[in-house]
């Protein structure tokens, strides 16, 4: 990626609904240089989509958690097939897979205390993989939408 590649993608995580126009003039491109730019960063896959930041709690989804779960015997197919039945999950919203003690992370968002007791006691217990888990309610979150990209090793920051 160049510089103006980096600044396209920098402008779009902060307002990915703008016109290619718009965009455009905000670079000082030409929109058809801009449009074809941003298709082969889609090509690249270093866009890889857009879409609505939607708060949870007005989907009904007001306690996050993070489930640290630990799986055996470790092999690539029962971490395959915990991931696929994780992912499957629609209290899930992210899933992880770890290295350290460790072996999967769930990002899980539920009504309320009770359904993620539920969800622990009723979905994951039930597992015959699992060994073992950990549950941290989420009181905070703070994410960063816009990452900038890092210097490759060498280079100055």
């Amino acid at each position: 990626m160049d510089e103006l590649d980096s600044e396209i993608v920098r402008l779009l995580q902060s307002d990915a609904r703008q016109s290619n126009r718009e965009l455009a003039r905000r670079l000082g491109i030409a929109p058809s240089t801009c449009l074809e730019r941003v298709r082969a960063l889609t090509r690249r896959g270093v866009i890889r989509g857009y879409h609505a930041d939607i708060d949870p709690a007005a989907l009904n989804r007001g306690v996050q958690a993070l489930v640290s779960v630990q799986v055996r015997p470790l092999s690539r197919g029962i971490i395959d097939a915990f991931k696929a039945f994780a992912s499957g999950l629609p209290e899930v919203l992210h899933v992880f897979v770890l290295s350290g003690g460790d072996d999967f992370l769930l990002h899980v968002a539920v009504q309320d205390l009770d359904h993620l007791h539920a969800f622990l006691t009723d979905r994951l217990s039930k597992r015959g993989e699992i060994t073992g888990f950990r549950t941290s309610v989420i009181f905070q979150q703070v994410s960063n939408t816009a990452p900038v990209r890092l210097p490759t090793p060498g280079q100055d920051l």
